[in-house]
């Protein structure tokens, strides 16, 4: 492993957790995209279509897919957003809660299985790297933007 590339590394494991909760989801006949959406929406209070989009890391578009699949399976539901007339709340529904609840189980199973076979030491250097690379990302300290120009 020592001489895989941190990007290469990164991108692999993602690509087998994704896999692993796809394949999980679907036996529900579902998906990870929808099982994150469930996660982040707040389920008492509900959440604003705009601040999904950020919270999960998926673009405009992907986003509306998953909403107006989850939206006709009956896991959410659309409400005009009482302080901003032209914004619209995301709330769970009752059939939402439930599998909301069920995501929620698989990825603290996972959580907790990472847990069990890695140190706290080791995982505490994993989550201090992972800050370390997503706070360069950030703050385009990896690549300048202005020095990689093309001419």
């Amino acid at each position: 492993m020592k001489d895989k590339t941190i990007d290469y590394l990164l991108r692999t494991t993602w690509l087998a957790v994704n896999k692993m909760y796809n394949e999980e989801a679907s036996q529900f006949g579902t998906t990870m995209a929808t099982g994150f959406a469930l996660l982040s929406i707040d389920p008492e209070n509900g959440t604003p279509s705009t601040s999904l989009g950020p919270k999960m890391g998926m673009e405009a578009t992907s986003l509306s897919r998953t909403l107006k699949t989850m939206e006709e399976k009956g896991l959410i539901e659309r409400k005009p957003n009482p302080e901003d007339g032209r914004g619209v709340l995301i709330f769970l529904t009752d059939f939402g809660r439930e599998k909301r609840a069920y995501s929620k189980e698989k990825v603290l199973t996972f959580n907790e299985t990472i847990k069990a076979n890695v140190s706290s030491e080791e995982l505490q250097h994993f989550y201090k790297v992972s800050e370390v690379i997503n706070n360069m990302i950030s703050n385009k300290q990896i690549y300048n933007q202005k020095e990689h120009i093309l001419k």
